[in-house]
């Protein structure tokens, strides 16, 4: 399944209106979608390499303007889902004293990391909004790590090509698999640090 989101996506960097796809996926997977936007960047970029900060800039904006929609997830579905569960196993204290060591001693830490690597972007956006960690410092570090990663990835391809595709093509599987175990590992650390 995820070979063929994947050659869906790769497909799709080829049309006419890639950019506003590349847009797109930045933008889901900033909270929800599965597959990373460098799917459809490095095909864009190994097309018209002379483009390639014009395709990162796009990522960049598109992802933190994502990652605003993964915030908003996370302090919404708290008020009606989250706080409801922790009330009734009467672990709102402990929720609590993990939200404010989030927001004070490692919260943008974990979204840089997030934002940078192949971490679950999504997972840190979420959190940050259900904590409520400083959004205006969440957006600067998400603007300086996803700018990081993706002008990175953009200027790899640019300078070397070929041999970046082939890793991410040949590492695609065990990268998303890394990622979902990561992501449910992230959840299942938080049920038990409650």
């Amino acid at each position: 399944m995820i070979r063929a989101l994947y050659d869906w996506m790769f497909r799709l960097a080829g049309h006419r209106n890639a950019d506003k796809a590349l847009a797109g996926i930045s933008f889901i997977e900033s909270s929800f979608f599965p597959i990373p936007p460098d799917v459809m960047l490095i095909p864009m970029v190994m097309a018209n390499r002379q483009k390639w900060w014009y395709f990162a800039l796009i990522c960049t904006i598109a992802s933190v303007l994502g990652a605003v929609l993964g915030y908003a997830i996370g302090a919404l579905a708290y008020e009606w889902l989250g706080q409801p569960i922790l009330a009734f196993y009467g672990k709102e204290k402990a929720f609590t004293d993990l939200a404010a060591t989030y927001n004070s001693e490692w919260g943008l830490l974990a979204v840089f990391a997030g934002a940078v690597t192949f971490l679950p972007y999504k997972l840190f956006t979420i959190f940050s909004g259900t904590t409520g960690l400083n959004f205006a410092l969440f957006i600067g570090i998400s603007i300086l790590g996803r700018g990081l990663r993706f002008f990175l990835v953009a200027f790899l391809l640019y300078k070397f090509g070929a041999p970046i595709q082939s890793f991410v093509e040949r590492w695609l599987g065990p990268l998303f698999f890394l990622g979902l175990a990561l992501l449910v590992g992230g959840f299942v650390a938080i049920k038990y640090l409650l």
